[in-house]
């Protein structure tokens, strides 16, 4: 017991003293992660719109296959991109693994399916009319499509949270095409995971409290766009 409370006050005194090391990890995580998602929303959205206002042979089978993605774990996603990106790899040439843009690739690649099926459950939620009538009035399909996102503004950010906590926090594809390269690949997980296994408990709970408070930040909005989505009858 005296160890941990040790331990944590060491993380803290860390936090606190502004370490060098434990913050270029957690900017690393958050520039990597945030590069994946702002890459991933065009595309999920598109898709997602695509899914659920046009009909098409394999539509079905695509939002299955989505579904089903969610499922799977980062490891093998890291796995695959890790055969496509090494030397032997079609992709090899390009010399992208053990890179940023490797972890990029991997976290775009975990938060794409999330994104879409998300995304996709809050267009379906809306009547429909709010195409038809925008359309009607004389909108684009592009300005369309804008008026439609709006309206599901607040099932969006839900979609882009969740799919933000999930590729901050994932520590297999991070590994796995990051390499854990000091002050150029380590993450929160991958720092995480390597100091607790030296033996190094407070920059390990350091990074441990920066998890946890982004995860209570982010449950917390969730939480309030939620209210603001269904609010309270009483």
């Amino acid at each position: 017991m005296d160890t941990l409370i040790a331990a944590t006050l060491e993380a803290l005194t860390l936090l606190l003293s502004g370490d060098s090391t434990i913050w270029g990890i957690i900017g690393i995580s958050f520039r990597v992660s945030t590069i994946a998602i702002i890459c991933a929303v065009p595309p999920s959205l598109i898709t997602a719109f695509i899914l659920a206002h046009f009909r098409f042979p394999g539509r079905k089978i695509l939002i299955s296959i989505f579904s089903a993605l969610l499922s799977v774990p980062a490891v093998v996603v890291g796995l695959t991109l890790f055969i496509v990106l090494s030397r032997q790899g079609p992709l090899g040439d390009f010399r992208l693994l053990f890179t940023q843009s490797a972890m990029v690739m991997g976290q775009f690649l975990l938060s794409y399916p999330i994104l879409v099926s998300m995304s996709l459950a809050a267009i379906q939620a809306v009547d429909n009319r709010a195409w038809e009538t925008a359309r009607t009035l004389g909108a684009s399909p592009i300005q369309a499509l804008f008026t439609l996102l709006y309206e599901v503004r607040f099932g969006l950010i839900t979609a882009l949270l969740a799919g933000y906590g999930r590729v901050i926090a994932e520590v297999g594809a991070s590994m796995m095409l990051g390499g854990n390269i000091l002050e150029y690949t380590r993450n929160i997980p991958t720092a995480i995971a390597l100091e607790t296994s030296k033996g190094n408990f407070a920059q390990g709970i350091a990074l441990g409290i920066v998890l946890v408070l982004l995860s209570f930040i982010l449950n917390t909005f969730l939480h309030s766009i939620d209210y603001k989505t269904y609010p309270s009858k009483s």
